[in-house]
C-alpha cells in the first residue's frame, strides 16, 4: 500500500510541475531574473523579521516565493528556502523546535495524506506570528518568537503585556511548553468578505516595536501544539480551556474524511470568527516525542490554505484592441490562473495612457482579482522583469465614424462593430460572438458591417470552425434580423444617441432621420448641443449614407423609400 501511495504522490507532483511552464530564457537571463527576485524576497524577509513591517500582502509573498522556487527548478538552481532567510538576531533556544506545516495543494492531496492516519482533527489556520510559551512551576517564564524554528527572539516582556495570555497556570500545564499563534483579535471577522488584512505583518509590527504596550491589548493567542501533552486530544483540549486557552477547544473538531474537512473549511471561510485565517490545519492526535521535532519535518499535520482572492499571474503578451467607437484599449494576455471557479487568461488594462502608467511588459508578474460581475481586474504590478520590451500601440487614426467598411487597417474596429451589432441590445444575433465573426470575415471577406445579410446557407455551412447545425441556426438568426424594429438597425449603424433618446426621436424611417435638424436632436432626452452635432456629422457621413442605401436595397424595414 505504501508503495502505491508513493507512486500516486509522484504522479501528482509530476503533473503539478508539468503544468508550471518554464520561461523561455537564456541561462544568463535566468540567473539575473532569479537573483533579482531572491534579493527582493530577502528584502521583504528583512523588513518583516527585523522591523515588523511588510509592503506586500502575505498571499502575494507566498505566491512570489513559489514562483521563485519554480524558476529555480526550471534552471537547476538551489531551491533551499532557508538560504534566503535573514540572519536573525534571535539567540534564545526553543525548548521544542517549531516544525512548520506542509501545505496541501488540493482536496485530493489531502485525501492521500489522510489514508494511513487516524484520530484526525481540524483547526483554523490562524493568521498571526508563531510563539513558544514556557511555563515552569505555574508561571510564564519565557516567550520566544519562532525565528528559524530552533532559535528566536526573547518576547517575554511583550507577551507578559498581552492580557489574553495567561501569566500563570496550574495542573499538568504548570510545567509545559506550548506553541501557538499570536493574532490580531477581531470581532466577527468573515474571511470571505474581509480577506487577510495583512494581519500577520500587523502583529509582527506590534511585537517588534518598542513602547507600544496599549497596542498589545488587541492581541490574542491560539495554542495549536502542546508537545508531550496528554495523548487524548479531548483531554488536551479540556485542560487548555481550563487554563485559559479556550479558543483551542472551541475551534478544534474531530474529522473522519476529506469531505468533512472541506465542509468545515468552507464554514470557517464564510462565518464570523474572532481572528483572521488563511486556511485550515489537519493534525493527527498522535505526535512523536518533542525531542524528535525539527523544522520542516512534521508528518503528522498539514495545512490546506484558502485560495487567495487575488492571484499573481505572469503577463505573456500585450495586445491592442480597437472598440466600435475607435478607442484603443490594451489587454494583457496571461498565463492562466484560477480566480474562484473562473479561469482567467486575459485582463483589460484600459487605455494606452493607463497601460503606460502601469508600465506593464511581457514577463511581468501582476496581481489579478475579480471585480463586479466576475470581470478580471489588475490590482498591482508585484514584479517587473529585467527586459522591458513593449509593443508599439497602433496609430490613433480611428474614431466613431471609421471602419464601417472592411480594410487591412480597420480589422479590429470592424470586428468590434460586428460584435456590437450582434449583441442582445441591438440586433440580438444569438449564437455568434467575436470568434464567429472573425471566422465569417476571414472566409467570406465581408465588405461592410451588414454584408452577412447576403450570406447563403451553403456559404455559412462551408465556413471553417462553424458546424452545420450552427450554420443553420445562424442563417435563421440573420433572416430574423430583417424583422427587427427600425431603431435597432439605426443603433447597429452606430448613431451617437442613447436608447432613451432614440426611442423619443419619433423617427420610423431612414428618410426622416436624414431630414431631422440639429435643433430636433437637441430636444431629445440626454442629448445636448455636443451630441446633437455628432448626430449631424454621423448622418452626413458618406459611409453611413452608403449603408442606408444598401439596407434599402435589401428591403430592410424603415430604409425603403
Amino acid at each position: 500500500m505504501k508503495v502505491w501511495i508513493a507512486v500516486l504522490m509522484g504522479i501528482l507532483c509530476w503533473q503539478s510541475s508539468a503544468q508550471a511552464v518554464c520561461p523561455a530564457w537564456s541561462p544568463a537571463r535566468a540567473h539575473e531574473e532569479i537573483s533579482r527576485l531572491q534579493q527582493q524576497i530577502k528584502q521583504w524577509d528583512d523588513d518583516y523579521w527585523r522591523v515588523g513591517k511588510s509592503d506586500v500582502e502575505d498571499s502575494v509573498y507566498d505566491q512570489i516565493s513559489a514562483r521563485l522556487t519554480q524558476w529555480q527548478r526550471c534552471f537547476g538552481e538551489e531551491t533551499h528556502r532557508d538560504a534566503m532567510m535573514p540572519l536573525l538576531n534571535g539567540t534564545v533556544i526553543h525548548p521544542v523546535a517549531h516544525t512548520g506545516v506542509r501545505k496541501m495543494a488540493d482536496k485530493n492531496a489531502l485525501r492521500l495524506w489522510m489514508r494511513e492516519r487516524s484520530d484526525l482533527w481540524v483547526q483554523p489556520k490562524v493568521d498571526g506570528v508563531a510563539v513558544t510559551l514556557v511555563y515552569r512551576e505555574g508561571k510564564l517564564i519565557k516567550a520566544i518568537s519562532r525565528g528559524n524554528g530552533l532559535k528566536g527572539e526573547d518576547w517575554t516582556q511583550k507577551v507578559r503585556s498581552i492580557p489574553s495570555v495567561p501569566q500563570s497556570v496550574s495542573g499538568p500545564l504548570a510545567n509545559s511548553t506550548l506553541q501557538g499563534e499570536i493574532f490580531l483579535q477581531r470581532e466577527g471577522h468573515i474571511q470571505q468578505q474581509m480577506g487577510g488584512m495583512n494581519a500577520r505583518s500587523k502583529v509582527a509590527g506590534m511585537m517588534m516595536r518598542q513602547n507600544n504596550t496599549d497596542a498589545l491589548n488587541s492581541l490574542g493567542v491560539f495554542i495549536w501544539a502542546w508537545p508531550d501533552g496528554p495523548q487524548l486530544m479531548t483531554e488536551r483540549l479540556q485542560q487548555l480551556a481550563t487554563a485559559g486557552f479556550s479558543l483551542t477547544q472551541m475551534y478544534t473538531r474531530a474529522v473522519k474524511n476529506a469531505d468533512e474537512i472541506e465542509r468545515i473549511r468552507n464554514e470557517w471561510w464564510k462565518t464570523a470568527l474572532p481572528f483572521v485565517t488563511d486556511g485550515v490545519v489537519v493534525r493527527a492526535a498522535k505526535e512523536p516525542e518533542s525531542i524528535h521535532w525539527l523544522p520542516g519535518q512534521a508528518n503528522w499535520l498539514v495545512a490546506w490554505k484558502y485560495q487567495p482572492v487575488a492571484q499573481v499571474a505572469e503577463v505573456n503578451a500585450i495586445q491592442f484592441a480597437v472598440g466600435k467607437s475607435g478607442k484603443i484599449s490594451v489587454v494583457a494576455s496571461l498565463a492562466p490562473v484560477m480566480l474562484d471557479d473562473k479561469k482567467v487568461q486575459r485582463v483589460n488594462i484600459g487605455s494606452v495612457r493607463r497601460w503606460q502608467e502601469w508600465d506593464i511588459a511581457p514577463g511581468d508578474q501582476i496581481l489579478v482579482s475579480l471585480a463586479g460581475q466576475g470581470i478580471p481586474r489588475i490590482d498591482d504590478v508585484v514584479w517587473r522583469g529585467t527586459e522591458r520590451t513593449k509593443p508599439m500601440p497602433p496609430e490613433n487614426r480611428f474614431n466613431s465614424l471609421t471602419c464601417y467598411f472592411a480594410s487591412d487597417v480597420c480589422q479590429e474596429q470592424f470586428i468590434s462593430r460586428l460584435v456590437w451589432l450582434g449583441s442582445k441590445q441591438v440586433l440580438g444575433l444569438d449564437g455568434i460572438g467575436e470568434a464567429g465573426w472573425r471566422a465569417l470575415h476571414q472566409t467570406h471577406h465581408l465588405e461592410h458591417i451588414f454584408s452577412w445579410l447576403q450570406l447563403t446557407p451553403e456559404q455559412l455551412q462551408n465556413t471553417p470552425g462553424i458546424a452545420k447545425s450552427k450554420s443553420e441556426q445562424l442563417w435563421h438568426q440573420f433572416n430574423l434580423a430583417r424583422k427587427q424594429p427600425f431603431t435597432r438597425w439605426v443603433m447597429a449603424m452606430g448613431i451617437p444617441l442613447t436608447q432613451a433618446a432614440l426611442n423619443a426621436c419619433d423617427s420610423s424611417t431612414w428618410e426622416q432621420v436624414l431630414q431631422r435638424s440639429e435643433q430636433h436632436w437637441r430636444q431629445l432626452p440626454e442629448t445636448g448641443p455636443r451630441r446633437a452635432s455628432q448626430v449631424i456629422e454621423w448622418k452626413d457621413n458618406g459611409q453611413i449614407k452608403m449603408l442606408g442605401n444598401w439596407l434599402a436595397a435589401q428591403q430592410v424595414t424603415g430604409f425603403v423609400p
